[in-house]
């Protein structure tokens, strides 16, 4: 596919600045390749520090007007913006299905489908939010906090931006996202969208751009008030060291190690079935999801066979294939990675009872894993205390409840966990004992109105809904508003 052909090809090459498509201060490219077949398919500009400075001044002056508009106003925007993504849905699926390899039946469902939910969440939440409270003689007021750095990864290229744009657009803040270099082409369709929505010069701005330049030069602007980023857990102190000089507000969602234990009342059959799933989800390249399957001792290997059967099962292929259920990890840096981890997985004993090391059968090119699930795995081992980011799923045992909570626990992570039993009561017992920011019962539906954060190493600030609009605005105190 070459560079005039695949989506957004008019904007590769430009970023989008105070309303307008602009060149780059300087020439300096990134191949761009399709992880299903590892072929170049375009060119994307990188920026530096010089256009980092234009697009933070560019949002600096146009916060004061923006800040000012009325909560309708910008519900307004929110629901124009919705609309024009929905038109354009497929073209959001395509673009994710050649940035990252994400198979087109899940581009469309699960990646393409989270712009719209998040946004028409936030909608809601703004619709009811209270800017101003009355406390005591004190009117508590709740403004926008004001430039916001805004730094995404690849693995969830929509999802990602848009819970950063939509709360700090709702807030009335202008803002400057660095997506990943290895996924812009879906954050290049969405800046159109934005564009042609209405949103105002200045207010949303876009550099592309690798994390040593861009990233770093807009978590160390001294004129961008906050930097919200997702990444993983070593960036994210690189971010955090940068944004302290300036002593800006700094979000971080991280990485994780998540847990899913499975009580011993259990539809084993079920439980597991679903806990692979969890695990595979956009090919395990997302960081809350269960990679730790804790079970009873003695149902471990009945676990382990299950587990083995449904990872067989899993249709690895062409992802314009619709029937296509793990495509291939991003780049070819991240399948090493992966590929290592299994084998040292092997190395340190855990038994391995699906997949393993090497290119599924069948596939010779592109960058993708054998869905892969290890049993016996203990808590000392590498693949249960490292985030993988590859469909590898380590299946532990445990003796008591009490230890299967400690083993949960016993991790610098804290994003997720995840408890089954048919005892909701139970089930929420254990929930309550978990330390992440996000327990999930018995395998429920997504709800984009809950808060999406972690705990330790996991990162700080929570997002999504009302606690994801929150990040972004400051709290002032009017003393004496009310005279006693």
């Amino acid at each position: 596919m070459s560079e005039s052909t695949f989506p957004a090809a008019e904007h590769a090459s430009r970023f989008y600045i105070d309303g307008h498509w602009v060149l780059p201060n300087a020439e300096s490219w990134f191949t761009l390749i399709d992880p299903s077949n590892e072929k170049d398919i375009g060119r994307l500009a990188m920026g530096n520090t010089a256009d980092v400075d234009v697009a933070v001044a560019a949002a600096r002056k146009a916060f004061p007007a923006w800040s000012a508009t009325s909560v309708q106003e910008r519900i307004s925007l929110l629901r124009r913006i919705v609309e024009l993504y929905e038109e354009r849905v497929d073209s959001f699926a395509e673009a994710m299905r050649l940035e990252m390899g994400s198979p087109i039946t899940f581009a469309r469902n699960g990646q393409a489908a989270r712009g719209p939910a998040h946004l028409n969440a936030l909608i809601r939440v703004l619709e009811e939010f209270e800017f101003e409270t009355m406390q005591g003689s004190t009117r508590v007021v709740l403004e926008p906090i004001g430039v916001c750095g805004l730094i995404t990864p690849w693995n969830w290229p929509i999802n990602q931006i848009v819970v950063k744009i939509a709360p700090a657009l709702a807030a009335g803040c202008t803002m400057v996202l660095k997506p990943s270099e290895y996924s812009p082409l879906s954050t290049l369709l969405f800046a159109q969208v934005l564009h042609d929505a209405g949103v105002p010069p200045g207010v949303f701005n876009l550099v592309n751009g690798d994390g040593p330049n861009v990233g770093a030069a807009i978590a160390s602007h001294p004129d961008v008030d906050m930097v919200s980023f997702t990444g993983s857990t070593r960036a994210g102190v690189l971010v955090a060291k940068l944004a302290a000089e300036s002593v800006k507000r700094v979000g971080q969602e991280l990485g994780g190690k998540s847990a899913n234990i499975l009580l011993e009342d259990v539809d084993l059959e079920d439980a597991v079935s679903r806990g692979v799933a969890a695990c595979f989800t956009n090919s395990g390249q997302s960081c809350s999801i269960p990679t730790r399957m804790l079970v009873p001792r003695a149902l471990m290997q009945q676990a382990a066979e299950i587990a083995s059967r449904v990872a067989a099962g899993y249709r690895v292929g062409p992802t314009e294939d619709p029937s296509t259920q793990l495509g291939p990890l991003v780049n070819r840096s991240q399948f090493e990675r992966v590929q290592a981890l299994i084998q040292q997985g092997i190395d340190e004993g855990a038994q391995l009872v699906a997949g393993g090391p090497g290119l599924p059968e069948g596939l010779e090119r592109g960058y993708f894993v054998r869905p892969t699930v290890f049993s016996g795995v203990t808590a000392s081992m590498t693949i249960a205390r490292e985030e993988i980011f590859g469909p590898v799923l380590s299946i532990m045992p445990y003796d008591t409840e009490e230890e299967a909570i400690a083993i949960a626990n016993g991790t610098e992570y804290g994003l997720a966990a995840y408890v089954q039993s048919r005892d909701i009561e139970r089930a929420r017992r254990v929930g309550r004992a978990m330390r992440a920011g996000g327990v999930h019962l018995n395998y429920p539906p997504a709800d984009f109105f809950a808060p999406f954060g972690g705990y330790k190493r996991s990162g700080n600030g929570r997002e999504w809904g009302e606690a994801g609009l929150r990040e972004y605005l400051e709290t002032k105190a009017i003393v004496g508003y009310a005279p006693t």
